[in-house]
C-alpha cells in the first residue's frame, strides 16, 4: 500500500470515528477542503497549468491592491483580507489536513473552489478498483459506480457544466449569497469592480485554462450556455438584495445580457421568463448532447463570428 493511499484511508477512518467538534472545527461528516495538494498527486499536468493562472498568483498580491484598504474598511469585520469573512470566500481557498484541523487559508481559488470540498469524495474518486488497479485498466462497471458515488459525495465534474458556471459566477457575477447585499453595495462604493460581461468559455479556455486539450465546439457551446443560464439565476436573485442603485443596475444588466446570450436555445424560454435554479437545470438536462454551437458559437467572444472554429477558444 502506498503511503498516499493509506493516508486516505486513514483520513476516511477519522471521518467515520470521530464526534463533531465545535468552536471553529470541522464538524465530521461536513465535507471540507483539503487543498490542491491532493488533486494534484494525480493531476500534475493540471496543477502544473493552474500555478501559472491568476488564480493562484494573486493569493500573494491581491491584498496589496491600492484599493484593496479602502474595501475592506467599506465592508467592515477583519482589517485582513485573508481572514474578512466578505473577502476571503472568494479571494482564498482553505487547506484543512484533518477532520479536526483548523482551516487555514493558503491558497487563492483552486481546484476545490469550482469542483467542491473532497474530503467527502478524494478517497472514491482515486480508487480504481483496488490498490494495484490504475486508471486505465478500471473495469467499466466500477468506473460507473465510482462516478455516480464520487458525484453524490460532493464533486462536482467538468462535465457539469451548469454546476461548474454556478460556482464561478458566485465570485466573478458578485453573486455569493452569503455575503450581504448591503456590503456588496459598499464594495461597489469603495470601486470594487465588478464585470458584468463575464464569460465563462473566454474566462476557462483563455488565462485560466488548466488541461492540455482543446474542448470540442459543441462542449463549448455548452459551457456558454451553462455560464449564462447560471448568470442569469445569479444576477436574478441578487438584484433585490441590495438597496444599492449602482450594484443593483449591474445586476440588472448581467441579467438582460444573459437572456440575449439565451434568445433561441432549446428549453430557454422557461428559464428566461422565470429564471431559477430548477428551469436552468430543466433546460440543460432538456439540451443534453445537442451540439448548439450552430445557435450560439458566433455569441462567444473569443469566437467572435467565426463559431465554425469555436473549438480554438
Amino acid at each position: 500500500m502506498t503511503v498516499a493511499v493509506f493516508r486516505r484511508l486513514f483520513l476516511l477512518s477519522l471521518m467515520m470515528m470521530l464526534i463533531p467538534i465545535i468552536g471553529g472545527r470541522q464538524a465530521v461528516g461536513e465535507p471540507y477542503v483539503q487543498g490542491p495538494a491532493f488533486c494534484e498527486e494525480c493531476h500534475m499536468d493540471e496543477a502544473k497549468s493552474w500555478a501559472k493562472t491568476k488564480h493562484f498568483t494573486t493569493y500573494r498580491t491581491v491584498h496589496k491592491h491600492k484599493r484593496a484598504k479602502k474595501i475592506l474598511k467599506a465592508v467592515g469585520g477583519k482589517k485582513n483580507m485573508k481572514r474578512n469573512k466578505s473577502c476571503n470566500v472568494c479571494h482564498y481557498s482553505n487547506e484543512q489536513k484533518s477532520p479536526t484541523a483548523k482551516a487555514k487559508k493558503k491558497y487563492g481559488p483552486s481546484c476545490e473552489s469550482c469542483h467542491g470540498a473532497s474530503s467527502g469524495y478524494e478517497t472514491v474518486h482515486a480508487d480504481y478498483g483496488g490498490k494495484n488497479v490504475r486508471r486505465d485498466n478500471e473495469a467499466p462497471a466500477h468506473k460507473s459506480k465510482r462516478i455516480a458515488e464520487a458525484t453524490a459525495a460532493g464533486l462536482v465534474w467538468a462535465s457539469m457544466t451548469y454546476d461548474i458556471a454556478v460556482n464561478c459566477m458566485k465570485c466573478h457575477g458578485l453573486a455569493r449569497p452569503e455575503i450581504s447585499g448591503k456590503a456588496f453595495g459598499k464594495m461597489l462604493k469603495a470601486k470594487h469592480p465588478i464585470n458584468q460581461s463575464f464569460e465563462i468559455v473566454m474566462f476557462s479556455q483563455g488565462k485560466m485554462r488548466h488541461w492540455p486539450k482543446a474542448r470540442s465546439s459543441a462542449r463549448l457551446a455548452n459551457l456558454f450556455v451553462a455560464g449564462q443560464a447560471a448568470k442569469l439565476v445569479s444576477a436574478n436573485a441578487m438584484a433585490g438584495k441590495s438597496k444599492s442603485k449602482k450594484y443593483k443596475k449591474a445586476q440588472l444588466k448581467r441579467a438582460a445580457d444573459a437572456k440575449a446570450a439565451l434568445q433561441g436555445v432549446p428549453g430557454a424560454a422557461a428559464l428566461i421568463q422565470s429564471p431559477s435554479d430548477a428551469n436552468a437545470r430543466a433546460m440543460m438536462t432538456a439540451i443534453g448532447d445537442q451540439d448548439l454551437s450552430g445557435v450560439v458559437g458566433s455569441r462567444i467572444p473569443c469566437a467572435g463570428a467565426d463559431h465554425e472554429n469555436l473549438h480554438q477558444c
